[in-house]
């Protein structure tokens, strides 16, 4: 079975998130996508973060009952930080008859580079690569013909879990950019205010 894996510290994992997982599912060769939620990545900083049993959640309550979306603890389980090669490492051990790829937006692929053993990552995996807005005008230094790399034409979601923690804390009401179960299990918990 074909799974993408899409990292990220979903705090809080927002419409944008969800859009992007359902056209993966649906519109490309991946047969599941997994919303792999990271507890620390190496280039944020982690006293923003929710707890992570609380993205976790979240994430679990935007997916509901979708059968090809599934919310993966896996990377809670492995050392800190952690780097995406050890965590795909840990998944072909764990799963030796899937084959597992990577979905990011443009912005990641800019600095793809600089991942730790990006080539070997690119030498077994497949990344498909949904689109963002490039503010810097910048060209990725992996070329885009790269075999391994699928652009794809998922909509374009300009919506950040930032903005999103901005409004709550400033008592906007924001539902719309969240799935209901998410921002109704938000304000039951008071996150973000």
């Amino acid at each position: 079975m074909k799974t993408g894996l899409f990292f990220g510290s979903f705090n809080p994992v927002h419409i944008g998130h969800m859009a992007i997982a359902n056209y993966m599912v649906e519109f490309t060769e991946l047969e599941r996508v997994w919303l792999v939620v990271s507890p620390h990545n190496p280039h944020k900083e982690k006293s923003s973060l929710l707890g992570d049993k609380h993205r976790l959640r979240l994430v679990r309550e935007a997916i509901g009952d979708h059968k090809k979306l599934k919310a993966s603890d896996i990377e809670f389980k492995l050392a800190q930080p952690s780097y995406t090669v050890n965590t795909l490492a840990h998944l072909k051990e764990k799963h030796p008859k899937d084959e597992f790829a990577l979905i990011m937006g443009y912005d990641n692929l800019l600095g793809f580079h600089k991942w730790k053993n990006h080539e070997e990552i690119l030498k077994h995996h497949d990344i498909y690569v949904y689109p963002r807005l490039n503010k810097e005008g910048a060209k990725p230094l992996l070329s885009l013909d790269h075999p391994r790399v699928k652009m794809t034409e998922a909509p374009l979601m300009e919506i950040s879990a930032s903005f999103i923690r901005e409004a709550i804390s400033k008592k906007k009401d924001v539902r719309h950019f969240l799935p209901q179960a998410v921002w109704e299990y938000i304000g039951e918990m008071n996150f973000y205010k």
